[in-house]
């Protein structure tokens, strides 16, 4: 058995390697030829193309693995079976589910080697692929400036940015909102600035420019005295939860986040009130999409074992039909996740639902 699981996991390996290879050489031929433009226009030096696709192939890695997972079962235990190995094998004794074992235990290892590589690694490179677009191509230059920001600063305050400055580290027409922590609804403090500045040495914010209004909450006071204004040229804030690096964080894409910083900005989303909907459809997606090399091998292995007539490029257009059918299905759960009208649990995991689903079935009707 040992030699029958390193022979069939041999191939599958194989296989699966020169997909990634050929499927990744073709993606970045299609971005090289679309992009071409651009590196023509701005004059980008050849290092920097060659720097921004090893930036971009961690990308393109992780989402070429499920492709070449389920190419791979389709072509290996179809061929095996068209070939009557598989038929063989059955004849020795070997079922099914035995033979199908390691080829389910490379999909396991490799969806759990997916999910941190993309929950953790990919993220940051992704980061310094927008920053080379952004120098050198000139692309995501809005990122360097932005406008009408909300943050939940600690549980009774809230900060609010109408413009912000990533160069300059510099925010504009500041407002920072204090209320009662036992009646969330009482208004206690407020500090208008007409600019903020960060200064790194200290780690705190400065406001200049700005009035400080302090509101007392007794009601039996006249209403002239509930009140108290004092301008200011400039104040030194006290300790701030929000920072540069997470005013910037919290701006990011959800591609450009790491699994914790994701989840973080989706509590931080979720306090300020905002719709956290298509947050957590896309979260839940971080995590669902990996194990999605392990449920087109669980799929694609009893559909491949069933004997046809049909050669490699039929098979090879199957293995694309399913892929497209998974493409969809995983577009279509985004929209309704993100429309509010299933569960963004659901609609982040619904692909793998219905193929694994789809590979019960199929194990369930073909021969053992």
């Amino acid at each position: 058995m040992r030699r029958l699981d390193r022979y069939v996991s041999r191939q599958f390996l194989r296989t699966v390697m020169f997909a990634i290879l050929a499927f990744s050489t073709i993606f970045i031929l299609v971005d090289m030829i679309e992009n071409l433009d651009d590196f023509i226009d701005q004059n980008v030096a050849p290092h920097i193309i060659g720097l921004y696709y090893v930036y971009f192939l961690p990308r393109i890695f992780s989402l070429m693995v499920p492709v070449a997972m389920l190419l791979s079962a389709l072509f290996v235990v179809g061929k095996m079976s068209n070939n009557n190995e598989l038929t063989i094998i059955k004849c020795g004794g070997v079922s099914l589910y035995r033979f199908m074992l390691p080829l389910l235990g490379i999909g396991l290892i490799v969806s759990l080697l997916m999910l941190g590589f993309d929950g953790w690694f990919v993220p940051r490179i992704n980061a310094a692929r927008v920053d080379l677009e952004r120098e050198h191509l000139k692309k995501h230059r809005e990122l360097r400036a932005r406008y009408n920001l909300f943050f939940q600063e600690r549980d009774n305050r809230i900060l609010t940015l109408e413009y912000f400055d990533e160069a300059t580290m510099t925010a504009r027409r500041v407002k920072l909102q204090r209320f009662d922590e036992d009646d969330p609804t009482i208004l206690l403090g407020r500090l208008d600035a007409d600019r903020m500045e960060w200064k790194e040495d200290t780690r705190t914010w400065v406001m200049y420019a700005g009035i400080q209004r302090e509101f007392n909450p007794d009601t039996t006071l006249p209403v002239q005295r509930r009140e108290t204004v004092a301008a200011f040229d400039s104040v030194t804030m006290g300790p701030l939860v929000i920072t540069p690096e997470i005013i910037l964080r919290m701006q990011q894409k959800p591609e450009e986040m790491a699994l914790e910083d994701f989840r973080d900005y989706i509590e931080r989303q979720r306090l300020a009130g905002s719709d956290i909907a298509r947050l957590l459809v896309d979260y839940h997606g971080k995590i669902a999409f990996p194990f999605a090399s392990l449920i087109v091998v669980f799929f694609g292995v009893p559909f491949a074992s069933v004997k046809r007539r049909s050669g490699l490029a039929v098979q090879f257009g199957i293995s694309i039909f399913l892929l497209f059918i998974y493409m969809v299905s995983q577009k279509l759960s985004q929209i309704f996740g993100y429309n509010g009208n299933i569960h963004p649990l659901l609609a982040a995991w619904f692909p793998n639902l219905l193929f694994f689903l789809a590979g019960c079935i199929i194990m369930f009707r073909v021969q053992k």
